[in-house]
């Protein structure tokens, strides 16, 4: 498979050229050493899907000419993750893994037991740390969309969101598995994982998005940690809706 980068824009028709400069270009000429000749695809993580080939190498510059240009639709459903935020980096591993997996937004979720609090200067902070995360794995991947991480929310602005989207809560003693969630293949309603923090989400917090018209629904016996819990459910949900 040929390696894949990302650059601003993806504009370039057959024939056109596409500049690597920056840190994407020390990344094809120093870390992933490409030759002159060698097949490459290049992305904008919109939608655009560019396939060339390597035309000149430089650790400042990187050419390639532009053989095949596709653009790739937006996912319709999205799956979401809502992940809490946690200590350590447990909640970064959640969100790369779930990029990987084929997440098509991320939401950090402000829950009642997060030990980790993004406020003021750390709001913009924690978006660009997981904004350059979930770049990078996107990129890993080889997906044609990055996913937008969004601006922190609280359990009442998700409890918002259930008019216009489905949420499924992971609780390790829900009554409902995951698996026994069925999914219209004809629906393009928003699907959003809600996923707690180490300690769980807070019995007023199952409550309080229950109201709002969430599902919750457990993984299965085995309680899994926060870094691992969306990912396992992200996949699931995926063959579910026929993604794999």
């Amino acid at each position: 498979m040929p390696l894949h980068f990302v650059v601003d824009g993806g504009t370039a028709l057959d024939g056109d050229e596409v500049v690597l400069t920056g840190p994407e270009a020390h990344h094809a000429a120093a870390v992933r050493r490409v030759r002159v000749g060698e097949a490459v695809t290049v992305g904008d993580g919109r939608g655009a899907w560019l396939s060339g080939e390597v035309a000149e190498v430089s650790p400042q510059r990187v050419t390639v000419v532009i053989t095949h240009r596709r653009t790739v639709p937006a996912a319709a459903p999205r799956l979401v993750l809502v992940q809490a935020l946690a200590k350590g980096d447990r909640d970064e591993l959640a969100v790369q893994a779930a990029t990987e997996i084929g997440a098509d937004a991320i939401i950090p979720w402000q829950a009642s037991r997060s030990v980790s609090r993004w406020q003021g200067a750390k709001i913009e902070k924690g978006r660009a740390r997981w904004s350059s995360i979930v770049r990078e794995a996107a990129k890993q991947a080889h997906r044609a969309w990055i996913p937008e991480v969004t601006a922190p929310v609280s359990t009442a602005d998700l409890a918002a969101r259930a008019e216009h989207a489905r949420l499924l809560v992971l609780v390790p003693d829900a009554a409902d598995p995951l698996t026994g969630v069925s999914f219209d293949p004809q629906d393009t309603t928003d699907v959003l994982v809600i996923v707690g923090p180490e300690g769980g989400v807070t019995p007023e917090e199952v409550d309080r998005l229950r109201s709002a018209g969430a599902r919750p629904v457990r993984l299965g016996e085995n309680v899994l940690r926060t870094s691992t819990a969306g990912p396992a459910a992200l996949a699931l949900a995926s063959a579910a809706m026929h993604r794999w």
